[in-house]
């Protein structure tokens, strides 16, 4: 099977290069990629998540008064800080390891005024 896939890979570059074409491969870090926090995670992970994160990252963001206070949990606030953790250490997967209570997603958990941070 991985022969097989090899073979099909290899013929589809060549195909591609013969018509002209360019590939271009994205790495993981090349994708819009968010670290969140795992909705199972308990409410200790989740502070210790946030001492962490916060200790090395700016958390701002979700002080009251700025535009991610709100809703003020605790699982929305270590998301973020969990977030700007993960974008500002290059979004490799174990920049959301968070001892197991951290997510990678595709798809942007921004909501409102709210925006999550991609690419720092």
């Amino acid at each position: 099977m991985g022969r097989l896939l090899v073979n099909l890979s290899s013929s589809l570059l060549l195909l591609c290069l013969i018509c002209g074409g360019s590939m271009v491969v994205r790495s993981q870090s090349d994708q819009e990629t968010w670290c969140v926090a795992k909705p199972s995670s308990d409410e200790v992970a989740l502070l210790n998540n946030l001492n962490y994160a916060c200790s090395i990252v700016n958390c701002t963001i979700f002080q009251e008064g700025y535009s991610c206070f709100y809703p003020n949990n605790n699982i929305s606030h270590a998301s973020i800080a969990m977030n700007l953790y993960f974008q500002s250490h290059g979004r490799n997967y174990w920049n959301c390891d968070f001892n197991s209570s951290g997510l990678i997603v595709s798809t942007d958990p921004s909501f409102g005024d709210c925006v999550y941070l991609f690419g720092n």
